[in-house]
């Protein structure tokens, strides 16, 4: 039963996100912004639903209970929802699932953002891992580890490159630590 009721809250958080997402994006292209690696994003977006039904079949094909460490692992995944909300929150209008670039803006310093590059989708690196193995679907938490690192692999440095030809991405982040 716990299980599906932190699917339900994290699947209704992911389409508040979406939401959210839209709304961005439709300020962004109003204000001139242009969209870029679009051709990855239906494989990234498929990605992030397979992975919801992958962890559904194997929780309830394997009878799976929560994990012995389940209190440990639901407090790291409860402090990283935190995390990714600041993120959100720090980058504003800028947040999108896109990547939507803002010619000749500022780009964002503040929260996490401080810190380091990406700390957004080190968040997500989390998330894929953490939830499933609260509830021991590490076939899920395995695969889409390795998915999420490689769809990352792609898409960071399309972002840097775009950020850095159209914004004043070099001069704020020449000494941040770049995330997966």
């Amino acid at each position: 039963m716990i299980f599906y009721i932190i699917l339900i809250i994290v699947i209704l958080q992911r389409l508040t996100e979406i939401f959210i997402a839209k709304r961005n994006e439709k300020w962004m292209l109003s204000q001139g912004a242009y969209e870029v690696g679009a051709s990855h994003y239906p494989y990234m977006v498929t990605m992030h639903i397979s992975f919801f039904l992958f962890l559904i079949v194997e929780v309830v094909t394997n009878n799976s209970d929560i994990s012995p460490l389940f209190p440990l692992f639901f407090l790291l995944f409860i402090a990283v929802q935190a995390l990714r909300i600041w993120c959100i929150r720090s980058l504003g209008t800028f947040w999108n699932t896109k990547i939507l670039i803002l010619p000749d803006a500022q780009v964002v310093r503040k929260g996490p953002y401080t810190f380091m590059r990406h700390p957004n989708y080190a968040i997500v690196c989390l998330e894929i891992l953490l939830l499933p193995i609260m509830f021991q679907a590490y076939f899920t938490a395995f695969c889409f580890t390795l998915l999420n690192v490689t769809m990352l692999s792609v898409r960071i440095p399309i972002e840097e490159k775009a950020l850095r030809d159209a914004t004043n991405y070099n001069h704020v982040f020449d000494k941040k630590i770049s995330e997966p």
